[in-house]
């Protein structure tokens, strides 16, 4: 047989024609040697920027120690990374797994056993949102319930009813005796840097204590200070009872994480669930290293003045490039830009000026820096897009050849 595959890669992405060889801060380097501003962070993975001292040295000095002993074993730096999650969270256990589609799973199973290990088995429904993201496996994606997700994979898994985002009467229509919990992002990233009033959040958290549901935030992409805080659900005022996390918890190493309050966690007994490679020796050192730097005095406060500077300039582009851009979303270091033109015609030309963000629903672009970005760098970024909202707007005014 010929192979003749450009790539042995699964062709499951569109894939730019760009590859980097390496990165510093908010900054990467292409294989041909130009450099790109960084405002994508590996899709707000890489929340220190690349190369961080801190994680490079952690990192380096576990890989000549431990890479990996199973769950079998006690595992010391797990249970630091665990304690201090739990210090600075509403929780009181940790899972930990390799990615936000597997803490997300480990959510949705804690939310079912919860029910099931009181007797009511029956009770394993999860009220989700239009527009939200939660993964690739096939639960999550039937958390997720888009279409163009589930297309070809045979039915969906049972257990989700979808509902409009903020649509609180349609919550409530929704709750019914199989029940379980509801599942929110605080802020839709995949759906476009949507968020509803904290009123509705609140609300949430009502309707779960009064009808004896869980409330499931997934801060996989929100969480580890992308809005300005640890935890997105801290500036909403609401506590969940049990939150993912992934992305930025390793800085760009793989780990993801399941946190729960004891009641939560009360059906998840020894043999309910695992990971072979959850929560590793080099994964736990990559996040309790990401932990030092964001637990420093003031680095949240950087976020928040970078947020508040990125979003003052974008307003600026907006009110030069109207039949561009349209409107800014977001909070924190999670900043949607809506765009007129379709957002991947933006995201190219951004790209052509060597500033990399990555598009989301409803025809929004991200900027999604890492958390150490620099009120110069935020200046140029914004001088970047300047450049090609022009561009944009001049190939709008030129008629199209024949």
């Amino acid at each position: 047989m010929t192979k003749s595959a450009a790539t042995h890669l699964l062709p499951v992405f569109a894939r730019a024609e760009l590859g980097f060889e390496r990165g510093e801060g908010c900054w990467l380097v292409a294989t041909n040697g130009e450099r790109y501003l960084d405002f994508t962070s590996g899709v707000a993975v890489n929340a220190l920027g690349h190369a961080h001292p801190a994680l490079v040295k952690a990192l380096q000095e576990q890989a000549t120690k431990l890479w990996h002993m199973s769950n079998l074993f006690q595992s010391p730096d797990g249970e630091k990374l665990a304690v201090r999650l739990c210090n600075e969270s509403f929780a009181d256990f940790v899972f930990f797994c390799n990615s936000g589609a597997e803490a997300m799973e480990c959510v949705i199973k804690v939310v079912r056993r919860y029910h099931a290990t009181k007797g009511h088995p029956e009770r394993y429904r999860m009220i989700t949102f239009e527009g939200a993201f939660h993964g690739r496996t096939l639960a999550t994606l039937a958390a997720t319930g888009s279409a163009k997700y589930l297309e070809g994979f045979g039915p969906p898994m049972d257990g989700f009813d979808q509902v409009p985002h903020g649509d609180l009467e349609a919550v409530k229509k929704a709750i019914g005796p199989q029940t379980a919990g509801i599942l929110i992002e605080p802020i839709q990233g995949e759906g476009g840097v949507r968020s509803a009033p904290p009123a509705f959040y609140r609300a949430l958290r009502q309707l779960c204590d009064e009808h004896g549901l869980l409330l499931a935030f997934d801060e996989v992409q929100t969480g580890m200070g992308r809005t300005g805080d640890l935890f997105a659900h801290r500036r909403l005022g609401v506590t969940p009872d049990v939150m993912s996390l992934a992305k930025a918890l390793g800085g760009g190493f793989p780990i993801g994480a399941c946190l729960a309050t004891a009641e939560a966690a009360s059906g998840m007994t020894p043999g309910s669930h695992g990971s072979t490679f959850g929560g590793n020796p080099l994964a736990v050192s990559a996040a309790n290293a990401v932990l030092d730097v964001m637990l420093q005095p003031g680095f949240f406060d950087h976020v928040q003045k970078m947020s508040l500077l990125l979003k003052q300039k974008l307003a600026s582009v907006i009110d030069r490039h109207p039949e561009i851009v349209s409107e800014v979303r977001g909070e924190g270091l999670l900043i949607g830009i809506k765009a007129v033109v379709p957002s991947g015609d933006l995201v190219s030309a951004l790209r052509d000026q060597k500033l990399l963000t990555v598009g989301a629903g409803d025809n929004v672009v991200r900027f999604l820096p890492p958390l150490i970005v620099t009120e110069g760098e935020i200046e140029e970024g914004v001088a970047r897009l300047e450049r090609a909202c022009t561009a944009l707007a001049s190939s709008l005014k030129t008629p199209a050849a024949s």
